[in-house]
């Protein structure tokens, strides 16, 4: 229950980034340097963060025992995550993207066969092919069927290729980020804190970003003031707080896949927040009766996954009144 209260917290911070993006862009900014800067900027809090917190050693010694996993799997965790969200954010409403994006709730799920644990058995230590969480894909389904209604409303307003646009490349990134999530967890296995691990993460991807700065400098110049600043805004909010949250979440139940459904699902909310942020500060018309009811099944599986998560720890937690029994005896 804590997990999922956190990943909702996380949500709050992550709607920053489709606001403002969205924002940069209506103000003529580039994606490249709207998805470059907001890296860039999480350097120096990161690295501050791990230096008053004394365990930076520790992060250069795990990315020099794997440095080409770390480049890839950082390069699939953020590059391949937040470069499509920003080039969508160009060509569609905040809304969409916020709203597209819900697909990594199921992305989260369906990656799940493709990483696996270590059981053992009498034969010795086998490992064993996770499973796809049936109970939490049903859960999931819910929630996007709360998103689709919430995207009805607008979508008859959209063109084929604006739809395809501002759809495909968060599709893309839906499943980008939850498994380069989920790889850093299964290298690390633990080793790492939170912070350790997105600054790992945020250093193993900045060859990258600098290449596209170059890229975004060669084609449309220098960034403007504005587009600096909130990009600062986004760093700070949904880099730093945002993926720290998240990422604390996700490592506390790294070892259940049902669980780690349910804190992935908790994004969803996100759509709740980016409909309100940018009705008040981006003026966007409110939602219809459709898209309340959309928000509602939102709700709904929200309180399911939290449900789910309570059973999964009943399930898992001794028998205390057992043990005490016994002790008595």
């Amino acid at each position: 229950m804590r997990e999922i209260a956190i990943g909702i917290l996380a949500s709050m911070f992550f709607a920053v980034t489709f606001i403002l993006n969205r924002s940069m862009e209506l103000a003529g900014g580039s994606w490249m340097w709207s998805s470059s800067l907001r890296f860039l900027f999480m350097i120096p809090f990161l690295l501050l963060i791990v230096l008053v917190r004394r365990n930076m050693k520790q992060v250069f010694i795990e990315m020099r025992k794997n440095p080409f996993q770390w480049l890839l799997w950082s390069f699939v965790g953020f590059v391949l995550f937040y470069a499509p969200l920003t080039y969508a954010a160009a060509y569609g409403a905040g809304w969409l993207v916020a709203g597209t994006w819900q697909m990594t709730i199921v992305g989260g799920i369906l990656v799940a066969p493709l990483f696996y644990s270590t059981v053992q058995t009498p034969n010795g230590p086998i490992k064993k092919r996770h499973r796809i969480q049936t109970k939490a894909l049903l859960i999931s389904i819910v929630i996007l069927a709360g998103v689709v209604l919430i995207q009805w409303q607008k979508a008859n307003e959209m063109t084929v290729n604006e739809v395809m646009v501002g759809i495909l490349p968060v599709l893309f990134a839906a499943f980008a980020y939850p498994l380069g999530n989920r790889k850093m967890m299964e290298l690390c296995d633990g080793r790492l804190d939170t912070f350790q691990r997105v600054l790992g993460m945020t250093l193993g991807s900045t060859p990258f970003w600098i290449i596209l700065s170059f890229i975004g400098w060669n084609k449309v110049g220098l960034p403007s003031g504005e587009q600096l600043t909130q990009s600062l805004i986004v760093a700070v909010c949904s880099g730093v707080i945002a993926t720290t949250l998240f990422f604390i979440a996700t490592d506390r139940v790294r070892l259940h896949q049902g669980k780690l459904a349910s804190v992935e699902a908790t994004q969803s909310t996100q759509v709740l927040f980016v409909i309100a942020g940018e009705g008040l500060l981006l003026s966007s018309p409110l939602p219809t009766y459709i898209a309340w009811v959309g928000i509602a099944l939102i709700i709904v599986g929200i309180v399911l996954h939290s449900f789910n998560v309570k059973k999964l720890n009943e399930s898992t937690t001794p028998n205390h009144r057992q043990v005490d029994q016994q002790k008595t005896v």
